[in-house]
């Protein structure tokens, strides 16, 4: 059921699926020495306390990337596991600040990864948007120095987003350029309540304003939050396997997205960084499906609430809708 049906994927950072092969490749590529000596050795090293300890790794991975052909090649071994998932739509977010402070030209980066997107659509019939997101863990200033440096690209983005590390850098730090993006005619999304208080949704929804909550599972120590996100219809992005690896939950089985759905709020299934944290989608699907016992129906819900919480565009989301009813109610009457 899982494999054979269409979804959408609404959190996924594309440096996140940089593959241990892959990385070798580029830095062998790019005359780059890296800090491993082996696939596997780099695969020993994904064992994770926390965010920041990921983080480490995650922003050493990305040193292989320098060039367009690398950002292409990225994102184009992305789209390729989406086709393979049957994730038929996706909006990616990219993190400009961990190329540019290397040196690396913001255009290089954006137009690596869009042309990439444009292939897929024409090649493989994936439909994408893109979303740039600032480094919390950077300063207010230097995310609105990204903001006008990303002007020339803001028409063939779909929204902002804030990533990194969540502890002590609250959404209130970053108001100011969350209201340049808006004016501009950008949506707004923010990671909240993963490691972050519930507070932190709090200030991701009155200060930026955002059109869904990346992560947002600690919502559920709030019953006023709850009920306000419910009430509004604003969707979660949630990451399972990405939850167990940076120790959020202990164990699949203990992951409170059941209690999420059970409560009415709009969950949807992804997979942050899956090169990272041991699967893409349908990966994280089937964990949580095995974990916590979820039944068809609400696997069916689960990828509904993808394309509800996408930024699609009405007619393309109701298109997708009718094919996504169509095969769940041909597969379960088989």
């Amino acid at each position: 059921m899982i494999d054979s049906l269409p979804k959408a994927e609404l959190h996924l950072h594309i440096e996140g699926t940089l593959e241990p092969e892959l990385m070798f490749s580029l830095a062998e590529r790019n005359q780059i020495s890296l800090p491993y000596k082996s696939v596997d050795e780099v695969k020993k090293a994904y064992q994770f306390s926390n965010l920041q300890s990921f983080l480490d790794i995650y922003y050493a991975g990305a040193q292989v990337l320098q060039t367009e052909q690398d950002f292409y090649d990225l994102t184009w071994a992305y789209l390729e596991r989406c086709k393979k998932d049957n994730v038929v739509h996706t909006e990616i977010f990219f993190d400009p600040q961990t190329h540019t402070d290397r040196g690396v030209q913001f255009g290089i980066v954006f137009e690596g990864i869009d042309a990439a997107l444009q292939d897929g659509r024409k090649q493989l019939g994936i439909s994408s948007h893109i979303i740039m997101c600032f480094l919390r863990h950077l300063s207010a200033e230097a995310a609105l120095d990204t903001f006008e440096i990303s002007k020339p690209w803001h028409q063939r983005m779909v929204g902002v987003g804030l990533d990194s590390s969540e502890l002590g850098h609250p959404p209130e730090k970053f108001t100011e350029v969350f209201d340049k993006a808006r004016q501009a005619g950008l949506k707004t999304v923010a990671h909240a309540g993963e490691e972050g208080p519930a507070d932190y949704i709090w200030g991701a929804l009155n200060e930026l304003k955002v059109f869904r909550v990346d992560h947002g599972v600690r919502c559920l120590e709030d019953e006023s939050l709850v009920q306000y996100l419910v009430e509004n219809k604003i969707p979660l992005t949630v990451c399972p396997l990405s939850n167990i690896k940076l120790c959020v939950f202990s164990r699949m089985s203990e992951h409170n997205l059941k209690q999420m759905l059970d409560k009415g709020l709009c969950v949807t299934v992804n997979s942050d960084d899956p090169s990272y944290f041991g699967g893409y989608i349908n990966d994280n699907f089937h964990a949580a499906q095995q974990g916590l016992g979820l039944d068809n129906q609400t696997i069916y819900q689960l990828m509904r609430n993808s394309f509800n919480a996408s930024f699609l565009e009405d007619v393309h989301r109701s298109e997708y809708l009718a094919r996504l009813d169509r095969l769940y109610k041909e597969l379960s009457n088989d």
